[in-house]
């Protein structure tokens, strides 16, 4: 205590404690110049003589300063106000660097956003370091696939490793009432424990209880409630519209939990043994062959998830000893909750990584500009620091005062950069994605993307300013006092300046060359020919069979809306499909032609679409053979209509029109081939399709995302939404209208992924460019700068200005050559990187490849042009005056 009380009065009583020094100083003085006046001396000349034998009041007056009080501490407030004092002094370099930084950190930690999200971030779930997700695998097959239930519940009773497990249905499609027009959403079906396996706590009431699994009870998602229910706090034990069926609400889960896969985005939770009324289509329970079920478990305390693997590995052997009809060569994989499927997290990692690496680019060509800046700043303020070093600074000090005002920049760039991050991290989660299921990728600024920019803006600064600190520290004085650059070395030709501007220069040759290539895919990517016209096209999805409707119904449904819009003013026709294309994945079955032995015996996979007459003319697909559908009978013989790529894979030449194929459950005779079309994405190949009669299917094979109507008209689409709005709620005012968009509006959410790196690779590439470009202009600028007086002398002999100006062009020009001569092999092997995304060419592309360099030198000839200017104006009188 006596401690604590000794330093609240060093760091608190400095004003008594130096008011009784002064006094006590002071009568030190008066006894000395009392000595001195009785020695003979006048009292100034004995208060003169008294002052010189102390060693003067004010540096006693420091001294005690010094020992008082935290003196390190002090000693930083003081380094800290000048740096302030030092960074405002000169606004436009600070601005300049503070700018860099932030740009160069803001990249980074937008990437790093997505990190953190896909890559790090655990599932929003208690303990998620004990919580794994279970699948199983088939010898040969891609991981990770469902459980049957059986097998669930065989593994839940038969392990050791895990406390509980749990299991659920990934999504439920549904329509939800509430406030305004009913609304489409997605839910999952869970075991009754999966609340509990979670240790999730819930914002409102609680999960299911053990004898809930075929109670109509409900768990809302947060987001669901404050939508439609405005966040009543007493809609606990509230009775809602669940697709046609009253559901009680029990609870509301956080809103940062949509699913233990973080990708998915469920709104609502029933029980496991409600999603059969819900989902009729499901097998019983009871079958070992029907994979649907997604399984988590949770470890119990001590056991590590290589123990449960290998418990998992022999309850494996033994199902397939037990069961070997859908058993055999089963495997069971694990991995933690909330991390991407090992199929995704592959494709993830790589593009996470090609923009990684690009964002580190720009960071270093931003601190290279900086670096210079440091360099130029240190250069213009040598005669200080001489005198500081004069008048007895340490090296140590001033080295110090300088790397706190780099510390200082660096700081606020980081600020900048976290600044720039949010507001780029909000535009990528406002981006749509083209899937049939919901999906949550919002990308946020967390701790982590904050430690990381600081982490960053940290080692900046400490980096960027070591090495100017350390030349500013040893000046040579006798120079650095009469003004001259005490950072210049003569007769040096490379100096660390031009070594950074070639480094700037060379890392923007790889960042360019990355850059063009993603617009030059861009550009590909729009020219794909997507075989149908997405013009003058709206479309909406409705689903009758959540509402309750038999298929019969279904069908009748569509076909009465069809017709009520076809009778709309504008509309030339109206047909119906279960996904539009282009959306990002669809049914498919293995084909074989019937009577013949399938191809390398392995059967033709081809994508499944149903839809109504009409559906080819609509889209503009051509039809290349037969004709279209004709209204079947819904149970007379199936029919199909497949593209030129299924009958190319499987009919070699033949003609196909007559001919039957099998595929799945059913037999279909084909009656048309019509032209190809992109299927699931623009970057796809040619897929083989097969289109079936809606009327066909519905009973036999139901579309759990719904129907699609697609309306089309000469004029504008988009001044048909509410009219044909208005016909659905004419037939139901209960049926749920989604997925409501013009074809257009479609396509171009299709080109998402090659918009979106062209966008971040764009914005990466442009500020390096720029970056480069200013960094170049500045060691050019000073290097004219320092040598005016030589200029000066030239032309004072005689030199022409025109000599005068390809003297600092053929300069510029040298480090830029040598720059590309470094950067393009570099970019050569990086390209590789983006082979996966990239649609119609090659990573190695020639025309970017040779457009980067001549482009560049273009920009670095700009550059230079303006201080090659400034030196050919030089008056000579004025120059050698000057100095």
């Amino acid at each position: 205590m006596r401690q604590l009380r000794a330093l609240g009065a060093r760091l608190f009583g400095g004003r008594s404690r130096r008011a009784d020094f002064d006094e006590e100083l002071e009568s030190h003085v008066a006894m000395h110049t009392e000595d001195g006046v009785r020695a003979g001396l006048s009292p100034e000349e004995a208060r003169r003589q008294a002052l010189i034998r102390l060693g003067g009041t004010e540096q006693i007056r420091q001294a005690y300063r010094e020992r008082s009080g935290l003196p390190a501490l002090e000693a930083l407030s003081r380094d800290l106000r000048y740096a302030i004092r030092a960074v405002a002094k000169y606004p436009i370099v600070s601005a300049i660097a503070i700018l860099s930084i932030g740009l160069g950190i803001g990249a980074n930690a937008t990437i790093f956003s997505m990190v953190s999200r896909f890559l790090l971030q655990p599932a929003p779930v208690g303990d998620p370091a004990t919580l794994l997700v279970v699948s199983t695998l088939h010898k040969g097959d891609r991981c990770c696939n469902e459980f049957p239930y059986p097998v669930y519940k065989d593994v839940r009773d038969q392990n050791r490793s895990f406390s509980d497990m749990a299991a659920y249905y990934d999504l439920i499609p549904a329509s939800i009432g509430g406030n305004g027009d009913p609304m489409r959403v997605w839910g999952q079906g869970v075991t009754t424990n999966f609340f509990d396996v979670l240790e999730l706590p819930l914002v409102l009431g609680r999960g299911f209880a053990a004898g809930e699994d075929t109670a109509p009870v409900i768990v809302l998602g947060q987001n669901l409630w404050r939508q439609r229910f405005n966040a009543d706090p007493t809609i606990l034990g509230r009775s809602i519209l669940l697709s046609g069926r009253r559901f009680t609400v029990v609870g509301v889960a956080p809103a940062a939990f949509h699913s233990v896969d973080q990708i998915l985005a469920a709104q609502f939770w029933v029980p496991l043994g409600v999603t059969p009324q819900l989902i009729p289509e499901l097998p019983p329970k009871d079958s070992r062959e029907f994979h649907w079920l997604s399984v988590v478990g949770r470890m119990r305390r001590g056991v590590s998830q290589r123990q449960a693997d290998a418990e998992l590995a022999t309850l494996a052997d033994h199902y397939a000893r037990q069961f070997p009809a859908t058993d055999k060569d089963n495997s069971f994989y694990t991995q933690p909750a909330g991390t991407l499927p090992p199929f995704f997290e592959t494709t993830a990692v790589l593009f996470l990584t090609a923009l990684s690496i690009i964002a580190l680019l720009v960071l270093s060509i931003a601190a290279a500009n900086v670096a210079n800046l440091l360099f130029v700043q240190a250069a213009a303020r040598q005669r200080e620091m001489a005198v500081r070093l004069a008048l007895g600074a340490t090296r140590g000090r001033v080295r110090r005062q300088l790397l706190l005002e780099s510390l200082l920049v660096a700081l606020a760039g980081g600020v900048v950069g976290v600044t720039l991050a949010q507001w780029a991290t909000q535009g990528l989660s406002a981006v749509r994605f083209p899937v049939p299921v919901p999906i949550d990728l919002t990308v946020t600024v967390n701790w982590r993307v904050l430690s990381a920019a600081f982490a960053l803006s940290v080692c900046s600064g400490v980096l960027l300013g070591l090495a100017p600190a350390w030349a500013a520290s040893r000046p040579r004085l006798t120079n650095a006092l009469k003004g001259e650059d005490a950072l210049a070395r003569p007769g040096r030709r490379w100096t660390l300046r031009n070594l950074l501007t070639v480094g700037q220069i060379a890392m923007s040759v790889v960042l360019l060359t990355i850059t063009v290539l993603f617009l030059r895919n861009l550009e590909s990517a729009a020219n794909i020919d997507i075989g149908f016209r997405p013009k003058g096209l709206l479309m909406l999805s409705v689903d009758p069979r959540v509402n309750g409707y038999t298929p019969e119904r279904t069908a009748g449904f569509i076909s009465q809306l069809r017709q009520r819009v076809e009778a709309l003013p504008g509309v030339d026709s109206a047909v119906g499909t279960d996904v539009p294309l282009l959306t990002g994945g669809n049914r498919s079955d293995g084909f074989t032609v019937v009577g013949r032995a399938a191809k390398d015996g392995t059967p033709a996979l081809a994508d499944l679409y149903m839809v109504t007459p009409g559906y080819f003319s609509a889209l503009g697909i051509p039809m290349l053979s037969g004709h279209d559908f004709a209204n079947p009978a819904a149970d007379g013989p199936k029919q199909a209509v497949i593209n030129r790529s299924f009958a190319d894979r499987l009919f070699a030449g033949l003609n196909p029109i007559g001919q039957r194929v099998s595929g799945g459950k059913f037999t279909y005779e084909i009656v048309g081939v019509v032209g190809n079309v992109k299927s699931r994405s623009i970057g796809d190949d040619t897929r083989p399709l097969l289109y079936r009669p809606l009327n066909q299917f519905v009973a036999d094979d139901p579309s759990l995302m719904g129907y699609t109507l697609i309306v089309h008209t000469p004029g504008n689409p988009a001044s048909l939404i509410e009219p044909v709005q208005r016909q659905v709620r004419a037939l139901d005012p209960a049926i749920a209208i989604y997925n409501l968009e013009t074809m257009e509006d479609h396509i171009h959410t299709a080109y998402f992924l090659p918009r979106v790196a062209a966008m971040l690779f764009g914005i990466f590439g442009s500020i390096g460019v720029v970056l480069a470009a200013t960094g170049l202009y500045g060691v050019m600028s000073y290097s004219v700068s320092r040598r005016t007086r030589e200029i000066g002398i030239r032309m004072a002999l005689g030199a022409k200005a025109a000599a005068v100006e390809r003297m600092v062009l053929r300069q510029g020009l040298v480090l830029s050559l040598i720059a590309i001569a470094l950067g393009w092999p570099a970019a050569w092997m990086l390209a590789k990187l983006a082979r996966s995304f990239l649609y119609g060419i090659q990573p190695h592309d020639a025309l970017t490849f040779a457009a980067v360099p001549p482009f560049l030198l273009l920009i670095a000839m700009a550059a230079c042009w303006i201080p090659a200017r400034r030196a050919a104006s030089v008056d000579p009188m004025h120059a050698l005056r000057r100095e």
